[in-house]
């Protein structure tokens, strides 16, 4: 027993285990893995089944890793420029009573700040998308799982994103439904929550939603959807907007559209629910608010743009904004951002088209009277006291392909009206009637050779030559052979006679006359160079620039220079320049009342009488050109003067043409269809003021006349009873207003 070897204790348990683990290592030559999974101590399916250390530990693996990564996209992603088509906004243009007169633009907004939106319409926006907006950091899990877990149920479509979300969806991004768009809305979101106040967020947010009817922000909404400035919304009109929000491409429709109205009253119901439920209305006031019933939207004319006159009325404001702010150029106009506030009065506006309309319609017959085609109107309105431009017609209208604005173009021959510019440069420099001598003082009587066919002389004495013909002499003709003899410039002026007011012009000089045309505000390029026919209107002012010379003589002689422009804002600053002109001396007092008393006689008993049918005090002059391609009245009142052109274009052939046989006359003066035009909108324009009289005119004092008039005949001495040889006696006689001191003997107001 002594030689037998006695074997060592054997270890059992745990430590057995793990050296018959390690044996096993060792018999197979495999290294102890860091990671045991599969698990090597586990047969068959079990051993894929990973120990709850590995499950945990991948998943805080995960956490982590997605933790850092997004904290590294975090840290690493920047807020984008915003993208061009959210900064650009439309043009908003007022009429002068504040109300929109037109916008134009690529895009139909105008951004307004937080203040301008009511604290209650702010609310309908805050219930219906983003409750706790004024809490949340930009983004709110728990609302977007909220929002599936009810649409999946069948509930009303809700937004899954917060106010923050869509405000960097819309000014940032695009509309794309990616993840990779939605993950980089998110981290953008909560930078922007980070960094800009939940005012700015919200601002941004309105100014950017769609909200349908070609609508960007709830400015544009408000008027499209309620014709109101945002800053009258009402609570009601807000919840309806909040749901426009939602479904712009149906509910836009809810004006007409019976499944679009339906779905619209659901959804502004239920706006109105989540104003009570986030505490914004209390269950009162909500019953007050559906009591008033739904707030309809207003008829969309989709596409309507700029008709009528409101293209010409744009137009104008736009060359007016442009000329006195050259920061204004065409590429700040196109993107948008202006609000420009006009002199255009609304309802002028109105009825100076329709009495344009109403002549046309009673007087021409294109349908039937090849004469009556292409026949254009225009006419301007302007205040004579402060220079305001209330009214034109322009045209048929941009829907029309018409865009000329006829109030406005320079290419019309003013003719006769622009007799009384002669006048007054007369009646206030004097005229040279002998070569070599000084001016000699003119009044509304100095007489002139009237006759048709007369040669005219220049200030040194030598005759005129033809306009037509340089070569040959001019024989000065009127529009008829009548030999009125030596008449007063006066009674020249009312029967619209050619001779006087050449032969005038010329005494008066080129020089001086173009001086009063421009003192009283026509513009140097629209004044025929020097010619005869200058002084009888060869010159193409437009119907703005000559209703505002005839405002000067209705307002004593002060210019108001017609302007369109009140105001204009840019992003909300008010822009510097646009101060109404200031009225200036143009003429002596004395000198624009006698003009005024001269045209009063114009309506009274010359080629104006048509105007009589305003039954007020007025002034004004007819005027028509050679061959009879313009034909004019400007009038004016106290309060109003306005100019009234017709011609004759061919759209396709810009070249005037002969009005000669239109509304079925042989011959188409300016006493007849545009003063009728004339009467009937200043019968309307003018209602509810009074009338006013004209200034009475000073005296001018003794006007020399033209030489060569005959000395009168000697009286015979009058006699005394039984044929005996009486005293002479000298009686003077004072004439009425408007009434020549001489030429025809009056009786009874009569002339023969």
């Amino acid at each position: 027993m002594s030689g037998t070897r006695r074997r060592p204790p054997q270890r059992t348990g745990s430590g057995s285990r793990a050296a018959a683990g390690r044996g096993r290592r060792r018999r197979g030559g495999a290294r102890k893995r860091w990671i045991d999974y599969p698990r090597a101590d586990r047969t068959g399916p079990r051993r894929w089944l990973p120990s709850w250390r590995q499950a945990l530990a991948s998943f805080l693996f995960c956490v982590g890793g997605v933790a850092a990564a997004v904290g590294y996209a975090y840290a690493t992603v920047t807020i984008p420029d915003p993208n061009p088509s959210t900064l650009l906004q439309n043009n908003v243009y007022y009429w002068s009573d504040g109300t929109v007169l037109a916008t134009d633009g690529s895009v139909n907004r105008e951004n307004v700040t937080l203040a301008q939106v009511p604290a209650d319409v702010q609310g309908d926006f805050i219930a219906a998308e983003n409750a706790s907006f004024y809490t949340d950091p930009g983004i709110d899990p728990q609302g977007i799982a909220r929002a599936v877990v009810h649409m999946a149920e069948g509930g009303s479509v809700q937004s899954g994103s917060t106010i923050t979300q869509q405000f960097v969806k819309n000014t940032y991004l695009d509309q794309s439904q990616t993840l990779s768009r939605k993950f980089k809305e998110l981290l953008i979101s909560a930078k922007i929550g980070a960094s800009m106040s939940k005012q700015q967020i919200l601002q941004g947010y309105l100014n950017t939603c769609y909200f349908g009817r070609q609508a960007n922000g709830i400015q544009a909404a408000a008027r499209v959807y309620y014709g109101l400035p945002v800053e009258k919304l009402t609570v009601s009109q807000g919840a309806f907007l909040a749901a426009a929000v939602n479904e712009p491409s149906l509910l836009q429709y809810a004006d007409t559209d019976p499944r679009a109205r339906k779905q619209a009253q659901a959804r502004w119901s239920w706006v109105l629910d989540r104003m009570v439920t986030t505490g914004r209305l209390t269950q009162q006031q909500r019953a007050r608010v559906a009591a008033a019933g739904f707030p309809a939207p207003r008829k969309w004319a989709p596409g309507s743009g700029l008709t009528g006159q409101s293209g010409y009325l744009v137009q104008l404001a736009r060359s007016y904004v442009q000329a006195h702010d050259p920061s204004v150029t065409d590429s700040a106009l196109s993107r948008g951002g202006y609000q420009i506030r006009t002199t255009f009065d609304r309802r002028r506006t109105a009825e100076l088209a329709r009495a344009v309309a109403k002549v046309r319609a009673d007087r021409l017959d294109a349908a039937h009277r090849a004469a009556d085609r292409d026949v254009q109107v225009g006419a301007a309105s302007v205040d004579p006291a402060t220079g305001r431009i209330l009214a034109v017609y322009g045209g048929p209208g941009y829907q029309q392909a018409h865009y000329s604005d006829n109030a406005d173009t320079s290419g019309v021959p003013v003719g006769s009206t622009f007799k009384p510019v002669v006048l007054a440069s007369a009646l206030q420099y004097g005229a040279v009637l002998k070569p070599g001598t000084p001016p000699a003082p003119i009044t509304p009587r100095s007489r002139f050779d009237g006759d048709d066919g007369i040669q005219i002389k220049d200030r040194q004495g030598n005759y005129v030559t033809d306009d037509k013909d340089p070569t040959g002499l001019l024989h000065q003709h009127n529009d008829t052979p009548h030999r009125w003899g030596y008449i007063t410039l006066r009674q020249a002026m009312e029967q619209s006679v050619n001779t006087p007011y050449v032969q005038l012009g010329e005494d008066v000089g080129y020089g001086d006359v173009a001086r009063t045309a421009k003192t009283l505000g026509l513009r140097p390029e629209s004044l025929a160079a020097p010619s005869a026919g200058f002084y009888i209107g060869t010159s193409t002012p437009s119907a703005i620039r000559m209703a505002g010379a005839y405002a000067t003589f209705a307002a004593s002689g002060m210019r108001a220079t017609p302007y369109s422009v009140t105001r204009v804002t840019h992003d909300g600053a008010v822009l510097p320049g646009f101060t109404a002109p200031a009225p200036v001396r143009a003429l002596p007092a004395a000198v624009a009342d006698n003009v005024t008393d001269v045209l009063r006689g114009v309506i009274a008993r010359g080629t104006g009488t048509r105007a009589q049918a305003l039954g007020r005090t007025a002034a004004g002059k007819t005027g028509t050109t050679d061959d009879y391609r313009s034909a004019w009245f400007i009038g004016y009142t106290r309060q109003l003067a306005t100019s009234v052109v017709l011609f004759k274009e061919d759209p396709a052939h810009p070249q005037l043409q002969s009005l000669a046989g239109v509304g079925g006359l042989q011959k188409v003066f300016g006493g007849d269809i545009p003063t009728e035009i004339w009467t009937r909108y200043m019968r309307d324009a003018l209602t509810g003021l009074p009338d006013l009289p004209f200034p009475a005119p000073a005296s001018l004092g003794h006007g020399s006349d033209e030489p060569g008039l005959p000395s009168p005949k000697p009286t015979p001495a009058p006699t005394g009873h039984a044929g005996k040889p009486g005293k002479r006696t000298t009686t003077t006689v004072t004439p009425r207003p408007g009434l020549p001191a001489s030429g025809p003997k009056c009786h009874g107001h009569k002339c023969r």
